[in-house]
């Protein structure tokens, strides 16, 4: 069996295959999480959506981050996983604003 971890899913890598098929993820910035699936060891399966306000509301930022941690150290022993849902459209319309912007820098 391959070892995927760190591997973007399937269904991230098909909207953008030629950038998002090689990435590797390490960790990924609040502003592109679109949902977190949390499940449950009883089965039960909790989706919780993240949505900050805008990128540079950094107190809203952080508020979401403590709220998942809080969450997180709560159910800890009842999560058996969680899957972090990206938001792709998101990610593809901030690589592309960002390569181009450093691709006239260089010129």
């Amino acid at each position: 069996m391959p070892n995927n971890k760190g591997k973007l899913p399937p269904e991230v890598i098909k909207h953008w295959p030629e950038v998002f098929g090689d990435v590797e993820i390490k960790a990924v910035p609040i502003q592109y999480i679109h949902s977190v699936h949390v499940h449950f060891l009883d089965g039960k399966v909790w989706e919780i959506g993240v949505d900050p306000i805008d990128d540079t509301e950094t107190m809203n930022i952080e508020e979401i981050e403590n709220s998942l941690d809080a969450f997180f150290t709560e159910y800890d022993e009842s999560i058996s996983h969680v899957d972090f849902r990206l938001n792709t459209s998101k990610v593809v319309k901030d690589v592309k604003e960002r390569t181009k912007t450093f691709m006239k820098k260089r010129q």
